[in-house]
């Protein structure tokens, strides 16, 4: 497989604010920015992986990656990370100085990857045509769909359950899939006429999760995923792209969608308010997420600026990053051995 060029550090935008420094998460993030450019400008644009630094700043790390959708890291040692790409998986040891493409030419536009935090040789990647496996840190990948549908595996998302080894959920065109036994087996938890785009894990109790969908609303489950039931007071007919759990209280979660913006709920999911006021124009929110050490939520305006809110969606300001689109926010433990938290797709 071929090596691709070595990491470079470029510092773009700033504007978070307050300072990030002494946060025990570092904040990444999966964009691709445009910014007003056009094709023949000499005018040049990186997209990628950024990093919100010290002082606030988002700084580009690796390489000028316009298709990056999702990045996992090894819980034991945050250099070590995976990133869902058009060309497949890449991985690096060392902090994206030295990257490798380790799947084949048969794995193409992955849309999500998650390292098993309890068996972190162990990573999931999610396909526009199934789920593929390595055990071997990408060494080696192999198909596991037993159980998937021979028509609509799409798989927008997946993610491992961190209280059991092997224990993943993947959101899929035709509804939640659920295995056990690490991809070998997969069962159907919820029939959808459309795709899944979302599960997410409550930091506060691992039996609750969320999940949000193409035109059916948002669903929770009580019993680790095995079943779910409909979010009451959420809209259904257009898309909710993803949702974070607030993890400094658990009352708190906020959904985001390009056509209803922001919606939190501070009581546990039992009612929405729209909170999209101070957010630009027509309010296209293309990720959120919740910061783990303070509960700000910041919000991905598509092809304008992250935004972030410091009293729960009730005022925004802008955080940088302009002209962008953010596919991924992932939240890093400052210590090794702690598993990041990531606002999937």
């Amino acid at each position: 497989m071929p090596l691709l060029k070595p990491g470079v550090l470029f510092a773009v935008a700033l504007a978070v604010g307050a300072s990030a420094a002494a946060a025990p998460h570092e904040l990444y993030v999966c964009a691709s920015v445009n910014d007003n450019y056009v094709i023949g400008s000499t005018y040049v644009t990186m997209s990628g992986l950024f990093r919100r630094g010290g002082d606030g700043q988002w700084q580009h790390v690796g390489f000028n990656d316009v298709g990056l959708m999702a990045v996992s890291f090894d819980p034991r040692d945050h250099r070590t990370f995976y990133t869902a790409t058009l060309n497949g998986c890449v991985r690096t040891f060392d902090g994206y100085d030295h990257l490798r493409v380790t799947t084949g030419w048969d794995v193409t536009e992955p849309r999500d990857v998650c390292v098993d935090p309890n068996a972190p040789d162990t990573v999931y990647l999610a396909l526009p045509d199934g789920v593929v496996v390595t055990t071997n840190k990408g060494d080696t990948w192999e198909r596991r769909e037993h159980g998937l549908p021979t028509r609509g595996k799409y798989t927008q998302t997946i993610e491992v359950d961190r209280t059991r080894a092997g224990r993943v959920l993947a959101g899929c065109e035709k509804g939640i899939f659920l295995t056990e036994d690490a991809g070998k087996n997969w069962r159907q938890v919820l029939a959808t006429v459309d795709a899944v785009l979302d599960v997410q894990q409550s930091p506060h109790d691992p039996a609750q999760w969320f999940a949000v969908s193409q035109s059916a609303g948002a669903w929770r489950s009580a019993d680790g995923g095995a079943t779910w039931a409909q979010v009451g007071g959420v809209p259904k007919a257009k898309a909710f792209y993803n949702v974070s759990f607030d993890a400094t209280n658990p009352q708190r979660l906020v959904l985001g969608g390009y056509t209803y913006g922001v919606l939190t709920s501070e009581d546990g999911g039992r009612t929405w308010t729209e909170r999209n006021a101070g957010l630009p124009a027509g309010h296209h929110v293309w990720r959120v997420a919740v910061d783990p050490d303070d509960g700000r939520i910041y919000a991905a305006v598509r092809s304008d600026s992250i935004y972030v809110s410091a009293d729960f969606g009730r005022t925004w300001k802008a955080a940088g990053l302009p002209g962008s689109q953010v596919a991924e926010f992932v939240f890093v433990p400052a210590a090794t051995n702690s598993t990041p938290a990531r606002s999937s797709r």
